[in-house]
């Protein structure tokens, strides 16, 4: 198995395979990581992800824990959106440079045994039914079951399979600057500054560091620390910039390939999908890519399951990027309009609507990602009888504790495989944890006496039955593990 690019996601993607004892080889053609701080916020739904590759503890130990998001306007609080509203055991944003992620990942990809392979750029590749062949710039040629590309906005997997990025190229240009900054801001709240002259957000990272990224001017150039707090002083004020880690100006694109798989060749993260980075999802967006395409990969090279299980993979997480493209372009647009009358709406409108509980709670529950659910999935069962509007099959499993006190969650981390939970009092035939009729998991998940569900490797609800559930087992499992 060849993983091409080793950043957060190519990362994840090579745990989750390692974890699983599926060899698996990484390259990337930097010689080096990187030392530019890059992606920097890690939703709740990510770190639910991280926890069962392991590095929870690492990834909360080096990062700041970031509960609301607050909006400004001419001196005056908008809003805030508190964060911690949403059904998650880590209810808030992790902010830490993505050097950081990188490194704790690389380590636990060690710690299973891979490594990864530095100056190695792939220059080609072909497949036919038996596998692929890679060939790398040194001339070297590697034969492998499958490729992945997780090698960013400029595949050269996505260019070796066909493919492209369809959508829009053009738009508004951002300053993104990694700074140390003297500030009294609140430091467990990411910060949105309107103003006539363009947006403008502050994101505390640990120590004095904290990332800007503002609306740019069509005539400015390249970003430089005066610059910067130039911004700082006409968007936001109060905020004393000392120096600067990484300063870069971009541009905001959008788009993302038609086909996430063709054969044996795979993309994932901006290989596949591009956005601007209102809302900070694309780093997420890539590792959940990459957490749920593992686990399919593993149990298809190790024999156990359909080649029409890879097909989900697309089938699952296209949705999900083309909804986070739609809201990153939809802020975009919000944070950057230049009309008076239009920016005095949109100010009313955040006022009123951050006012209102149930729109802070389904805003909360986009930033962090925990809103994103599989219910249409063609691998997902559900016969709509057993629950009381609880869980349904595609959630998310929800985390609880059980009747013995160990958290739900923790057991999913120390499993490979689907966890199969069934309501009753006498052991099932077949092999499942059994919850007893009205305890903790049962009402948590709304579920009946009899009732059984299967939790995929990835936390997602494969299957919720009310009844028959060997049955509805096997006709699960026959179209998820083998053909």
């Amino acid at each position: 198995m060849l993983v091409v690019g080793a950043g957060p996601v190519g990362l994840v993607l090579a745990c989750e395979l390692a974890r699983r004892d599926v060899p698996v080889r990484v390259i990337d053609r930097l010689e080096r990581p990187t030392d530019e701080s890059r992606a920097i916020v890690v939703h709740a739904r990510s770190l639910e992800m991280l926890q069962r590759i392991g590095v929870i503890d690492d990834f909360l130990g080096a990062g700041i824990r970031t509960t609301a998001m607050t909006l400004h306007s001419g001196g005056d609080e908008l809003g805030r959106l508190e964060l911690d509203m949403v059904d998650s055991p880590f209810p808030f944003s992790l902010t830490l440079p993505q050097t950081a992620t990188e490194a704790i990942l690389a380590a636990r990809l060690e710690a299973f045994g891979g490594r990864v392979e530095r100056g190695c750029e792939l220059t080609g590749l072909e497949q036919d039914d038996a596998g692929v062949r890679a060939v790398l710039a040194s001339g070297e040629h590697i034969e492998a079951s499958c490729i992945v590309g997780a090698d960013g906005a400029h595949s050269t997997v996505r260019a070796q399979m066909g493919e492209r990025l369809d959508g829009s190229f053009e738009g508004p240009a951002f300053v993104l600057a990694d700074v140390d900054a003297e500030h009294d801001l609140e430091r467990h709240s990411m910060h949105t500054f309107f103003s006539r002259d363009g947006v403008f957000l502050l994101f505390p990272l640990p120590g004095d560091r904290a990332r800007v990224i503002a609306q740019a001017g069509a005539a400015d150039g390249e970003p430089t620390i005066d610059s910067v707090q130039a911004l700082a002083d006409t968007r936001a004020g109060g905020i004393r910039v000392t120096s600067a880690h990484w300063l870069a100006r971009f541009e905001v694109h959008h788009g993302q390939v038609r086909s996430y798989r063709r054969g044996r060749v795979f993309l994932a993260g901006d290989a596949a999908h591009v956005h601007s980075p209102a809302g900070a999802q694309g780093m997420n967006t890539g590792m959940q890519d990459a957490f749920n395409l593992g686990w399919k990969l593993a149990l298809w090279l190790q024999g156990h399951a359909a080649p029409s299980l890879l097909d989900s993979y697309q089938d699952e997480r296209r949705p999900v990027a083309a909804q986070v493209i739609s809201q990153a372009t939809a802020l975009t647009r919000v944070g950057t309009v230049r009309h008076r009358g239009a920016r005095e709406l949109r100010n009313h409108a955040l006022h009123f609507a951050t006012g209102l509980a149930s729109v802070r709670k389904r805003l909360a529950d986009q930033v962090e990602e925990t809103a994103i659910n599989y219910h249409l999935s063609a691998i997902v069962s559900d016969d709509g009888h057993h629950h009381r509007g609880t869980v349904r099959a595609g959630d998310a499993a929800p985390e609880v504790n059980m009747e013995d006190g160990r958290s739900l969650h923790a057991v999913l981390a120390e499993r490979t495989s689907h966890t199969m939970l069934h309501v009753g009092t006498e052991p099932p035939p077949f092999e499942a944890m059994l919850v007893p009729p009205g305890g903790a998991v049962a009402e948590r998940y709304g579920l009946v006496p009899g009732a059984t569900v299967a939790i995929r490797p990835d936390g997602y609800v494969g299957l919720v039955a009310s009844k028959d559930g060997e049955r509805a087992l096997e006709r699960y499992k026959a179209g998820v593990l083998r053909d």
